[in-house]
């Protein structure tokens, strides 16, 4: 009888313990408040009243694991339209809470509120989430840290700890009277006056020593850095002084480790390192700067700073800074030059998935899209003064010299699922209008776009590759090109201009990289695939805002396959209407 009791005991400790385990992994609903409201942020000697999300910049950092639901309600209690962009986030079947601007919902209205609903499926690494409206996203921006499933680990050895790093970008003014006045005048916006990690400047400028960030490291540690360039308008070289960095992680999907001491993000992209405690202790300035690829344009050519500090060194207060344990002076990193595109290719084409992955093969949409600048002659009932572009024009931008325009009444998405007409049409073209010397010198006659509510036609489940060209239309320039609702492999770039006879050779079909932006080189292209396994209306474009707002964008429209599960799902209740 006492042994059948041992054998019952152990049975139900068994049952418990297998009960406990399956709570732990069982994903999980995290349930957010976002209140979008102005705030005082004091930078650079100046307080200025910025958009803010529940008074912090930058924004609050959500932490979620592998498979878990994110439920965000965001209230607007500001005076401006706003969206929130989940960045990189795959959506599936979900696309109703991507949120760009009138491309999958009417913006949430000064006093109006939207609840985002969707799960992460198969992502883990760093992600962020930032304002798809205006220019918002210069203040309205935070990290979406997505943790591996409960029970499983990373694919490297663990941290002892993990810092996020959010590299931004500052205006000593309102971005949105910046962007009002850019548009107004047809010229290019004003640059901005500080580059930020985690909202603040750093050492090297006014009034910003106090808010300096320390990111803190023992003798011997290894620790995580999750680095996000959310910077509105330029891309940025990235090093911390006397440290190597290995690469592990870029937008939500794991790399095969690779050494650098220099890293170059595109806005929206993330890279994950790890860094170790490897140096004599002391203070080290971890920096960024601009990438600068385009010519004869202005840029801000300032450094923001923060601080990687060895614990030994490191004073717990100011009075016992005092008591005789003086504050050293950080060493600063070597930094590229600000057109060094050799580091930045370099760094690139340096990215490997961690093992053989399945990339689609047999292709059944072949897209080829130029990507680049443009000039619109002034329009004869304009003055002067609303075309201040080069010569007396006013600067635009287009991929396959269509200038992008966003709808105003009603949400491409909308109108797609709906079947609604007169929002947008789906003939954009699958290769340029015309073929020209992309990078050589442009006939002018091609500086001038049209403009359109363009969209490309997808069937569910077809593969896709995209050849995307820069040209050298006004300016050659690095574009980082983001693709929502989807992550694609990046199978070779380079430099001129793309040849189907000798560059598919080029093509890594083994373990390309896994993005969801890509920087297409200045002068240069980069070729991606994917499977349109997503229905919905998913926008493609640059991602510095300054292009978006010229029309640097595209729209895929991912038809419905077969049965509940291949099929977006219905649009919620509270969708905002225009």
């Amino acid at each position: 009888m006492e042994a059948l009791s041992r054998i019952f005991l152990l049975g139900l400790c068994l049952l418990l313990a297998s009960s406990a385990m399956s709570t732990l992994a069982d994903p999980k609903a995290h349930h957010h408040e976002f209140v979008i409201q102005a705030t005082p942020v004091k930078r650079l000697c100046k307080t200025h009243n910025s958009i803010t999300v529940n008074g912090q910049y930058p924004g609050p950092t959500l932490v979620v694991n592998n498979g878990d639901t994110l439920v965000v309600k965001v209230t607007n209690k500001a005076r401006y339209n706003v969206t929130i962009h989940w960045h990189g986030i795959r959506q599936m079947r979900t696309g109703w809470a991507d949120g760009p601007e009138f491309v999958t919902q009417c913006p949430i209205r000064p006093g109006g509120s939207y609840t985002y609903r969707f799960t992460i499926q198969g992502q883990e690494g760093t992600l962020w989430w930032h304002a798809h409206s205006s220019w918002l996203r210069a203040t309205v921006y935070g990290a979406l840290i997505i943790h591996p499933k409960q029970g499983d680990s990373y694919p490297f050895t663990k941290p002892n700890r993990q810092a996020t790093l959010l590299l931004g970008e500052w205006w000593d003014a309102n971005p949105i009277d910046v962007l009002k006045r850019a548009t107004r005048t047809g010229a290019a916006p004003n640059v901005s006056d500080a580059y930020t990690i985690n909202g603040q400047p750093g050492d090297l400028y006014n009034c910003s020593k106090k808010g300096t960030v320390v990111v803190p490291i023992d003798s011997g540690e290894t620790n995580l850095l999750r680095v996000i360039n959310a910077a509105l308008n330029q891309p940025l070289f990235f090093s911390v002084a006397n440290h190597k960095l290995t690469v592990v992680g870029a937008d939500a999907s794991y790399t095969k480790p690779f050494t650098t001491k220099v890293l170059m993000l595109g806005p929206g992209q993330t890279t994950d390192v790890l860094i170790t405690g490897d140096q004599p202790p002391s203070r080290y300035y971890l920096a960024a700067r601009a990438y600068f690829s385009a010519q004869n344009a202005p840029f801000d050519n300032t450094t923001t700073t923060a601080i990687l500090e060895y614990k030994s060194v490191r004073c717990n207060s100011t009075a016992n800074c005092k008591k005789g344990k003086t504050v050293i002076k950080p060493i600063m990193p070597q930094l590229p030059a600000f057109n060094d595109t050799n580091t930045a290719s370099v760094f690139t084409k340096s990215f490997r998935s961690p093992r053989k992955v399945e990339v689609p093969t047999e292709i059944d949409e072949n897209l080829f899209f130029t990507i680049g600048l443009g000039l619109n002659k002034c329009p004869k009932h304009f003055r002067s003064r609303r075309c201040q572009g080069p010569n007396g024009t006013r600067f635009t931008a287009s991929m396959n010299n269509v200038s992008f325009v966003l709808p105003r009444n009603m949400s491409i998405l909308q109108a797609y699922q709906q079947n609604i007409p007169g929002v947008y049409t789906a003939d954009f073209p699958a290769n340029p209008p015309r073929k020209f010397d992309y990078t050589g010198n442009v006939s002018r006659s091609l500086w001038q776009p049209n403009s359109g509510t363009k969209g490309y036609k997808l069937k569910y489940g077809s593969r896709v590759q995209v050849v995307l060209q820069d040209t050298s239309i006004v300016t050659p320039e690095n574009h980082p090109v983001h693709l929502h609702g989807y992550d694609f492999y990046i199978l070779a770039e380079g430099f001129g201009n793309f040849n189907p006879k000798t560059d598919t050779k080029k093509f890594n079909l083994v373990d390309p990289p896994m993005r969801n932006t890509v920087a297409v080189p200045a002068n240069g292209w980069a070729v991606i695939r994917f499977v349109a396994d997503n229905p919905g209306a998913w926008i493609m474009h640059c991602h510095l805002d300054v292009h978006i707002n010229w029309g640097l964008a595209m729209v895929f429209l991912v038809d419905n396959g077969v049965g509940k599960l291949q099929s977006i799902e219905p649009p919620p209740a509270d969708l905002p209407l225009c």
